[in-house]
């Protein structure tokens, strides 16, 4: 079962992004269709921040290091701009900086898609350590235990950790959890396989039914107390579990994003997704956003 303690994203991102937590917010009448190609020119692109996206700097978990916003990278791969986030670490924490892309809380029922690339191996420097590559949504934390918290999470582990000797992909869904002492409540599925290479990611929210997709595998159904009540976040992470498997010097790490993709109150198939993606590429549209709660 994932064992990470996701309260310092949520914290921080609720005060960066003025966030309300307090009360119990009611359930939101969600809407619309966010669709995103990255097509950026690089982490300081004003356009980011003006189409609701937060390039994270400075301290805080998850993870062994800081972050930083010059980890995101805007690349052309294979004719299509891609959304490149790198991690490198030198076994210290001074010495290992970690990549977060996250977009502004308003989604909440519906299907969340994303293409990723991930990676078994370091772009350079030694391989084995217990890093985790992810897309997830998530909302924040307002105090221990709080029933609004929400979270759903594509987590790739290519050299283990949380108990993993090998690659493995944990799908998890969280209802709530208290930092300290650590009591989690989720469901977690762990899928214990290598997914190096591009990868489809989608889950549908409906009904009080989650089921993760990768590719058009259905890999993980949750339902009950773990289903979302408030909406979220949707986010892209790199980041380091822990130092203990580093060796040499240092290692970087690179996943790369090629589009994500939300649409409100409707359940897609991978395949659904695709179209829609393939049809706006076909337009020209790299952006598009009619997303609301």
């Amino acid at each position: 079962m994932n064992r990470r303690i996701p309260v310092a994203v949520a914290a921080l991102l609720a005060t960066a992004l003025a966030i309300p937590t307090g009360a119990a917010a009611a359930p939101a009448a969600c809407a619309g269709v966010l669709f995103d190609d990255f097509a950026y020119d690089s982490h300081t692109d004003p356009r980011l921040a003006q189409r609701g996206w937060q390039l994270r700097n400075g301290g805080g978990g998850p993870g062994v290091g800081n972050w930083s916003a010059a980890n995101a990278t805007f690349p052309v791969v294979d004719g299509q701009p891609v959304l490149q986030l790198t991690a490198h670490t030198d076994g210290t924490t001074g010495g290992t900086s970690q990549a977060e892309v996250m977009h502004q809380r308003k989604f909440f029922e519906g299907t969340y898609s994303a293409r990723v690339r991930f990676s078994d191996v370091p772009v350079s420097g030694a391989d084995g350590d217990h890093l985790v590559q992810t897309f997830f949504t998530i909302t924040p934390l307002a105090f221990p235990n709080d029933p609004d918290y929400g979270e759903l999470d594509f987590e790739y582990l290519p050299n283990g950790g949380w108990g993993e000797s090998g690659a493995t992909m944990f799908l998890t869904s969280w209802e709530t959890y208290q930092p300290d002492p650590w009591v989690a409540d989720n469901r977690s599925t762990a899928v214990r396989s290598g997914f190096a290479g591009w990868r489809t990611l989608t889950v549908q929210v409906s009904g009080g039914t989650l089921r993760y997709f990768i590719g058009d595998q259905l890999v993980a159904t949750h339902d009950g107390h773990v289903y979302p009540e408030t909406p979220m976040m949707l986010a892209f992470q790199e980041w380091f579990i822990d130092h203990a498997a580093h060796s040499g010097g240092r290692s970087t790490y690179q996943t790369q994003n090629d589009w994500v993709y939300y649409a409100a109150n409707e359940v897609l198939s991978p395949a659904g997704v695709q179209d829609r993606v393939n049809g706006l590429r076909a337009n020209g549209t790299k952006h598009t956003d009619s997303a609301s709660c």
